[in-house]
């Protein structure tokens, strides 16, 4: 019962890292760039909730939904003034911008919030539910954190497949050149990936905080690179990729905490990075791309 109930917690972390990774992989994958800026949306994510149910006394629904609304809004903004300008610049400029609105956010966030750490109340009104005489209790988190993310694939491929939105990104994705002399609004296309994927870095961003209740400037640092390991693992550019990854490294890293070493669990996260890296560079899902001469 001990192992299921942490490959259960591993699938709910991964399911997490997975919502992370996807705006990591839309954002490659249609625009070119890493945005190593995404998981400091997580965090913005979390204290506009907070702040929303704290301050403003609204209900956890209301406070998920305007963090959702302000994470996209700001998602555009960074956009527009950071990258926009940066499209076709050599990969440093574009790492050397993310990590100065990286330290943007995150410094905003300390001037605003403080330093302090803030408990979080959870937006899970589902209560922990417990199985065989007790010995497997299942927190509500964790159910919520893995439906989510499985009603979040589902829409997005969805999305990308079966609207001329999604079609758009598919071809942007594949030839901007030949997806502007179609009539594709790029810039456009860009702008809306980047709103969907900081929307869902403000609902990840929710439910990290709901299961881990403690909200700080940083605590988007380390899931954001956690979830970019895996989008590589999964193959950055694939949303199914996003998800195999996303799973894989949270029942990973539970399991080696569990039954490992809690203070070992992070290199072991970090060592699979290289691993993948040096024997399939592309990732699991992710396709060998050919270079024309």
């Amino acid at each position: 019962m001990k192992f299921l109930s942490y490959l259960l917690s591993g699938i709910s972390l991964g399911s997490i890292y997975a919502i992370i990774a996807l705006g990591y992989t839309m954002v490659y994958g249609i625009a070119k760039m890493l945005n190593f800026a995404h998981g400091d949306i997580i965090m913005v994510g979390g204290y506009v909730a907070f702040t929303a149910m704290t301050a403003l006394n609204l209900p956890a629904s209301a406070a998920v939904l305007l963090s959702v609304l302000f994470c996209t809004a700001l998602g555009v903004i960074i956009e527009a003034v950071a990258y926009k300008p940066l499209r076709g610049a050599n990969s440093l400029a574009v790492l050397i911008t993310a990590i100065g609105v990286s330290y943007l956010l995150q410094n905003l966030a300390l001037l605003i919030f403080g330093a302090n750490p803030k408990s979080f109340r959870s937006v899970v009104p589902i209560k922990s539910m417990s199985f065989a005489n007790g010995q497997l209790v299942i927190s509500g988190e964790t159910v919520a954190a893995i439906a989510v993310c499985f009603i979040i694939m589902v829409a997005l491929t969805s999305f990308i497949n079966k609207t001329r939105a999604g079609q758009a990104m598919l071809a942007v994705a594949e030839d901007r050149g030949a997806a502007t002399l179609m009539g594709i609004n790029v810039n456009a296309t860009v702008a809306l990936t980047f709103a969907i994927g900081s929307a869902l870095a403000a609902i990840a961003g929710v439910l990290l905080c709901s299961a881990y209740p403690t909200l700080t400037p940083t605590t988007g640092a380390m899931p954001g690179i956690k979830a970019f390991v895996a989008a590589v693992l999964g193959g950055i550019g694939s949303i199914p990729g996003a998800l195999i990854g996303g799973l894989l490294l949270g029942v990973l890293e539970n399991l080696s905490k569990a039954y490992l070493s809690s203070k070992l669990s992070d290199a072991i996260v970090f060592s699979v990075l290289i691993l993948v890296l040096v024997v399939r560079p592309t990732g699991i899902l992710g396709k060998q791309m050919r270079e024309k001469v």
